[in-house]
């Protein structure tokens, strides 16, 4: 049985977090933690290619790749489309990226200038494009799809900002030489995931 949007939302937050629970989106997690503006920044922009994109794959899987409704297309007839679904969700989540980057430029060049080469590769970014594919294997329906989606995007979020806020103040402690970097970043993260298993009790989807 299928939960709330509601539940699947918070659970999407918190108990399964898509970092500390799924380990995916680590690539850009790691390197972009260090500035909290950046951090900020760039979870707001992987929170809404997460939510669109998860609306629009739901509506093309759906209606055009899963129940075959090009088969009307003489050249497509009997062709199934189903293999076909992680090539047009990338590209779907391409098409998105373009967007954010247009509307991150024109608003805040620092904050463009400062995300550089990790704002594109939000393209494969196997978060969003882990969220995508979660919800055709859970068998969400649209809504419920929708509040994964943006659930997944606030928790990306939720992670990197809290990953930033405690990098900035490791700057003033002192770490053994052979952690500093991505040493005490990872064991960090870590610490982070245990301390997100408390959130369990609440509410976790499958």
């Amino acid at each position: 049985m299928e939960h709330s949007p509601v539940l699947i939302l918070i659970a999407a937050v918190l108990t399964n977090n898509i970092v500390f629970s799924g380990f995916l989106g680590m690539c850009s997690f790691i390197a972009l933690s260090r500035r909290i503006d950046t951090a900020v920044g760039m979870g707001f922009a992987v929170t809404f290619v997460s939510t669109f994109t998860t609306a629009l794959n739901w509506l093309i899987y759906h209606y055009v790749l899963k129940h075959g409704a090009l088969s009307g297309v003489s050249f497509l007839d009997g062709v199934n489309l189903e293999p076909f679904t992680m090539i047009v969700f990338i590209a779907v989540i391409a098409s998105f990226v373009q967007v954010v980057e247009l509307i991150i430029q024109r608003i805040s060049h620092s904050l463009y200038q400062a995300l550089g080469i990790f704002l594109p590769l939000i393209t494969v970014n196997c978060a969003i494009l882990g969220v995508s594919l979660f919800m055709v294997i859970r068998g969400y329906g649209f809504i419920s799809s929708v509040a994964f989606g943006f659930g997944s995007g606030l928790g990306w979020m939720l992670a990197i900002v809290l990953m930033a806020g405690l990098r900035r103040k490791m700057r003033f402690s002192k770490i053994p030489p052979g952690l500093e970097g991505i040493g005490i970043t990872m064991i960090t993260t870590g610490i982070l995931a245990m301390i997100f298993m408390v959130f369990n009790g609440m509410v976790r989807i499958n």
